[in-house]
């Protein structure tokens, strides 16, 4: 994973955008309207997404379509995925060690009461 990808979504604008086209397809002035910034500002960071890869556009007559691409965000699915198995690993040896101790103590306690 490269630390573009981190870089690119580090924006809040950007997140915004991103999360807007979870809905589907849509035009630069839907985009402005759901984000609440000049056109001006949300072309530039759809620029910036469509550089990186998170977005793709499609003209229609003067109209431009942007659209969310698959690719990137399967890609940080899998580097998520990655460190969420290191500390879910690491959670289960807690566990594990936490009901370890809770049987030791109640046997422990059982042994005095007896």
């Amino acid at each position: 994973m490269h630390s573009e990808v981190f870089q690119t979504l580090s924006d809040p604008t950007r997140r915004r955008i991103v999360e807007a086209l979870l809905s589907g397809e849509q035009a630069v002035n839907d985009l402005v309207e759901r984000v609440s910034i000049h056109q001006s500002g949300v072309s530039r960071h759809l620029r910036i997404l469509h550089e990186a890869g998170f977005v793709q556009v499609r003209p229609k007559g003067a109209q431009r379509l942007y659209s969310l691409r698959a690719e990137p965000f399967r890609e940080l699915d899998a580097w998520v995925t990655a460190y969420r198995k290191l500390w879910e690993a690491r959670l289960d040896r807690f566990g594990e060690e936490l009901e370890r101790r809770q049987r030791a103590r109640a046997a422990k306690r059982k042994e005095g009461s007896s």
